[in-house]
């Protein structure tokens, strides 16, 4: 569900810089199914990558064997992302705060950290740069949290105006696509808030997975459930993958 939700956040015709994880499985499931015409791009380099199963990295081989060009990762960050070239980021999380600003760095203490995580790689740059930011991650208390450990990608900052002021170019985080729903930026303040619920979901369980007080809408929609064409791609772009894996 959370898959499906998030790749019909993707418009045909749209350049998308993607993720590894998540992220890269909605951008391809949408690719395969509703938007064939958006264009993938890959931290490493490529171009218009048409990978057959998911990659395992953002340097996997699998992503430059169908690319339309392969170019220098300087060229893809400073000719199409900070030149504005780029329409939707899709960015995955370890935390996530109410104004959508993102964690892949250490949990707890910088110098003394419970975890350390993968870190930034291009995150930041996507955050500040493309037109506007899609992320996943699944909705928990650890992961939904108060104050972040560390700051390693600007959402909306300190909300209101202020990411503005920080003087980024793209409109930041537009959607945030966990397990129970999709949660949006209000229009003035920024704060994430509670739209809309996957079946079987409710209000009252987003709450309890969130570690602040979490808005919700007045009227949240439903979302709707994937059609069997969808789940039918997504499952063979799995099980492609699984094989893969094993060769």
């Amino acid at each position: 569900m959370m898959t499906v939700a998030a790749s019909r956040e993707l418009k045909d015709g749209s350049v998308c810089f993607v993720g590894i994880g998540l992220p890269s499985e909605a951008a391809n499931l949408a690719r395969a199914t509703h938007a064939p015409g958006c264009v993938l791009i890959y931290e490493s380099g490529t171009v218009g990558a048409k990978p057959d199963v998911l990659p395992l990295s953002i340097g996997d081989g699998v992503l430059a064997e169908h690319a339309d060009s392969v170019v220098s990762v300087p060229e893809i960050f400073n000719y199409w992302l900070q030149a504005g070239r780029v329409d939707v980021g899709f960015l995955g999380a370890a935390q996530v705060d109410r104004f959508g600003n993102i964690n892949t760095t250490v949990v707890g203490p910088y110098d003394s950290p419970k975890v350390r995580l993968p870190g930034a790689g291009g995150a930041p740059e996507i955050a500040a740069s493309a037109k506007e930011v899609i992320i996943m991650l699944r909705h928990k208390p650890r992961a939904f949290v108060e104050e972040l450990s560390f700051v390693t990608s600007v959402g909306h900052g300190a909300g209101g105006d202020s990411r503005k002021e920080l003087g980024y170019t793209g409109a930041g985080p537009t959607a945030l696509i966990t397990d129970l729903g999709v949660l949006r930026p209000d229009p003035e303040t920024r704060e994430l808030t509670l739209v809309s619920l996957h079946p079987g979901a409710t209000a009252d369980r987003a709450r309890e997975a969130t570690g602040w007080d979490l808005r919700v809408a007045d009227e949240t929609t439903t979302t709707d459930q994937p059609t069997e064409e969808e789940l039918r791609v997504l499952r063979d772009l799995r099980a492609r993958t699984e094989e893969a894996k094993k060769a």
